[in-house]
């Protein structure tokens, strides 16, 4: 590949990277690209790495083995360099690390210059629409609730308009009446500046709605990686589907599934006769516990069922 067109396909580049805060690895020899301008989503339970993967790609910390590379730029930790982090990367923590006594606008144009300084209100009221937070632009941050810190938080990262953009649980302050619209508004943007995203979550609806790809971590180590679409319907283990939701990991007729209860439905005889224990509303239908033998089952239904009643289950194919 010639130069040019090695630099027109930026990309991250983490190889076999190894790191651990003591004795104990936590990212055991983990290695992924990403291309210039795509989203990817790391998703994992708490303490699988995936917030450490971040720090590490920003230059945080030092690696005990392996590299990180933005194009031909090493990505180098503390021994390095006096203030650690990359110039052309942002990272947004789960502290925020706004100013308090300044305003809602300050804290987003803080890095803004001042030479031209209509355009620099410009872009400051463009990332507040963003966000959403535009009534609050001279609110000091320190009167904020979390959440509206953490939407300003974002703004302040975006400003800069950073070739690699690290986001940490970006929307787990925020209202979930206001999550969808963020993320939409979010995405929309980092896609149409090209600006590659990788984000660290723990709720399925960032990664299903809004990335390219998908890293499933546990333990410290890259299990699954995927289109979303494709790890959604394919997971390849039960760890990795309950990540998107409640999943039954059941044996029927000797044979192991792994399906999600709207792939279970009643139907009027089959061998796969379950006794109802729960029933949930969930608003659009109920989701009904029951037993299958010794084997917990949860399926979706229209309608409320008879607790102890006996029902005939199939698959939707």
């Amino acid at each position: 590949m010639s130069q040019i067109s090695y630099y027109f396909c930026a990309m991250l580049k983490v190889n076999n990277i190894i790191f651990s805060y003591s004795q104990d690895k936590t990212i055991h020899n983990s290695s992924f690209t990403i291309e210039k301008g795509s989203n990817l989503a790391i998703i994992g339970e708490s303490g699988c790495g995936k917030s450490t993967i971040l720090k590490l790609i920003y230059g945080l910390y030092d690696l005990d083995e392996g590299e990180i590379f933005w194009d031909e730029i090493a990505v180098l930790g503390p021994k390095y360099y006096l203030i650690p982090g990359m110039d052309f990367m942002k990272y947004l923590a789960q502290d925020f690390d706004l100013m308090p006594f300044i305003s809602v606008a300050e804290n987003v144009g803080k890095y803004l210059s001042n030479i031209y300084k209509d355009k620099k209100q410009q872009r400051i009221q463009e990332l507040l629409e963003i966000v959403e937070m535009t009534e609050y632009s001279q609110v000091k941050a320190k009167y904020l609730s979390g959440g509206q810190m953490q939407r300003v938080a974002l703004a302040r990262v975006l400003a800069l308009e950073p070739e690699l953009l690290l986001l940490d649980e970006p929307f787990s302050h925020i209202d979930n009446f206001r999550k969808n619209s963020l993320r939409r508004k979010l995405f929309a943007y980092t896609k149409e500046r090209k600006i590659t995203t990788i984000i660290a979550t723990h709720d399925s609806t960032d990664v299903l709605s809004f990335t390219d790809e998908v890293l499933v971590m546990k333990a410290g180590q890259i299990v699954q990686r995927g289109k979303p679409e494709s790890i959604y319907k394919n997971p390849t283990s039960k760890y990795i589907g309950s990540l998107f939701g409640d999943i039954n990991e059941i044996t029927i007729d000797g044979v192991n599934h792994l399906l999600y209860p709207h792939q279970l439905r009643i139907t009027t005889e089959s061998t796969f006769k379950v006794i109802v224990n729960q029933c949930f509303f969930r608003g659009n239908n109920y989701l009904i516990e029951a037993n299958y033998g010794n084997q917990l089952v949860y399926f979706e239904n229209q309608s409320n069922i008879e607790l102890k009643k006996e029902v005939s289950l199939e698959l939707v194919k």
